[in-house]
């Protein structure tokens, strides 16, 4: 699996560069800057990026909006945004297009590397993976009436916990309930947001997009 890396912080870029390498990935490139960045996912189409906010030459949002830039002319590159921050308005405009896998991990809040690790496989397979606090700041507004409006507190509960990746046997051992509860409730979201019989994972993808598209009151 091919990976493009893009953190500005020499040690950490070396550390992510070791540790996705040992873990059977090909890093074709590893950057410090947006615009080697750009260059870097257009040459390489990679599997995956692996991409820090905060860049130079900016050091604001270079590498969200690169992101952005990239999947803009690579329909569907899958991006794992890796940061200390949560830039709220450019992670919803990358998590909208509705175009392949999407993460967005905080660094103080990766604790277990194998975990880190299937983060980025999995959205390298068209997955999500959110920390449960990006999934809160991103959700500091009121949710509009539909469709989101008809899911119960339950429902919700186990949408947001699709949002950070989970699979049902795992939200099922969080709730302290059978897989086959999670499943009843999976399905039942799935209608509710009108999303017809596909293979699963892409509804689970779908379902939790409209979940941090909803939209203030």
């Amino acid at each position: 699996m091919r990976v493009v890396i893009a953190e500005d912080l020499a040690l950490l870029r070396d550390g992510l560069v070791r540790l996705l390498s040992a873990h059977g990935f090909q890093v074709v490139e590893a950057v410090d800057n947006g615009p080697s960045l750009l260059m870097a996912l257009l040459r390489h189409r990679p599997d995956v990026a692996v991409i820090d906010v905060r860049l130079p030459p900016t050091f604001t949002d270079e590498g969200l909006q690169t992101a952005l830039e990239a999947r803009r002319r690579l329909p569907g590159l899958p991006v794992l945004i890796l940061s200390q921050y949560v830039e709220q308005l450019y992670a919803r405009e990358l998590l909208s297009d509705r175009s392949g896998g999407v993460g967005y991990l905080l660094k103080d809040r990766v604790g277990d590397v194998e975990q880190f690790v299937e983060a980025v496989r999995r959205v390298a397979a068209g997955g999500t993976a959110m920390d449960a606090e990006v999934i809160s700041q991103l959700l500091t507004r009121r949710v509009r009436d539909e469709p989101l409006g008809a899911l119960t507190p339950k429902e919700r509960e186990v949408l947001s916990m699709m949002a950070e990746g989970l699979s049902n046997a795992a939200i099922a051992a969080r709730l302290f309930v059978t897989d086959k509860a999670i499943g009843k409730h999976t399905n039942n979201i799935f209608a509710k947001l009108g999303l017809p019989p596909s293979e699963d994972q892409n509804r689970r993808v779908m379902a939790v997009l409209a979940y941090l598209e909803a939209e203030p009151g």
